[in-house]
């Protein structure tokens, strides 16, 4: 109407372009009103995670968007499978120049909805915003897990086996590759163990298919996101004991056994590093091959690293049973 207001604003437009299609579910109320509308399953509680990403903190400026988003997504859905939940929908908070590409938006929204489908984690709502700064986006994510069974990082008691799921350091690894191509273990990889590497580092892989057997048997878990000795750390003093665990057992993929083959110095990387979104799990002796076994059915290896102990702190130990020094032992921000 000539003359008169519009009805939809330049965000409301950026929305439909972008995000209606993409959020289908009817909680989502097509994406038209200010919240969602999310009934949980009988019979369970909510569980709620949120991870926020920044260009040139969490992930490459020039990576591509689809890698973005489904990093976005994917870290958050590993914090659920962490705590035993399974996916209902996830809220993205998406700051981002006026002069973005188009292009650059559509992959983006593409492969989030795509990811969004495949896990069962429909996109509910959320906020745009333009910023003078790098690309920013926050997902929060909703779960839900039976009553009662939810799985604390607080759980872990003395004398319990600690075991880790899939393969360690392949993200750490993936990320100093793209840092150090040049590197000298990295150039005598070969072209598919590179591009293992750099995957890994791109595209966490979360264990959602773990979350019922951590529920059936673990007592403490969480996910590795700032480093296996790191964040093993935080969740033994969470649970107010300590542990220790024996490096070689450490689960390591054929690229990265490699590559610390040709530089012993990048085990400390792949057992301090990042990104891994792997589960740790404590779990009483007398449950680990039930725990062993339900992950086996569910497709996701999984491999005793170490024990739970009544001393606090966390001990790594080499193959002579040595103590290593690993500095500081994780990523933190601050």
């Amino acid at each position: 109407m000539a003359g008169g207001a519009r009805a939809d604003s330049g965000e409301d437009r950026f929305i439909a372009r972008f995000f209606r299609p993409v959020a289908g579910a009817p909680e989502a109320l097509g994406l038209q009103d200010d919240a969602a509308l999310l009934t949980p399953p009988d019979g369970t509680d909510l569980v709620l995670t949120t991870d926020a990403l920044v260009a040139g903190v969490h992930f490459f400026p020039d990576d591509a968007p689809a890698s973005v988003a489904r990093k976005a997504l994917r870290v958050n859905l590993s914090d659920l499978a962490a705590k035993g939940a399974h996916p209902l929908g996830a809220l993205l908070t998406l700051a981002v120049p006026k002069d973005i590409p188009e292009a650059w938006m559509e992959a983006f929204a593409d492969a989030l909805g795509a990811d969004a489908t495949a896990y069962g984690c429909p996109l509910l709502g959320g906020d745009t915003v333009s910023t003078p700064g790098p690309v920013t986006l926050s997902i929060t994510a909703f779960g839900a897990v039976p009553k009662g069974a939810f799985v604390p990082r607080t759980g872990a008691r003395p004398g319990q086996a600690i075991l880790v799921s899939g393969t360690i350091g392949d993200a750490a690894l993936g990320l100093l590759l793209r840092q150090a191509p040049e590197r000298e273990a990295f150039a005598r990889l070969s072209d598919d163990k590179r591009a293992h590497l750099l995957d890994r580092y791109l595209h966490p892989q979360p264990r959602l298919a773990l979350a019922p057997a951590l529920r059936a048997h673990a007592a403490a878990a969480m996910d590795v996101s700032d480093g296996l000795v790191g964040d093993l750390a935080k969740m033994l003093a969470a649970s107010g004991c300590g542990g220790r665990i024996e490096a070689h057992r450490v689960p390591l993929s054929a690229a990265a056994a490699t590559a610390v083959g040709h530089d012993a110095a990048l085990r400390v990387t792949a057992l301090t590093g990042g990104d891994d979104y792997e589960i740790l799990a404590c779990v009483p002796h007398t449950a680990v091959h039930g725990f062993v076994l339900a992950a086996a059915r569910a497709g996701v290896p999984v491999a005793l690293i170490g024990e739970t102990r009544t001393e606090a702190g966390l001990d790594v130990l080499d193959a002579s049973g040595r103590p290593l020094d690993l500095g500081v032992g994780s990523y933190s921000h601050f």
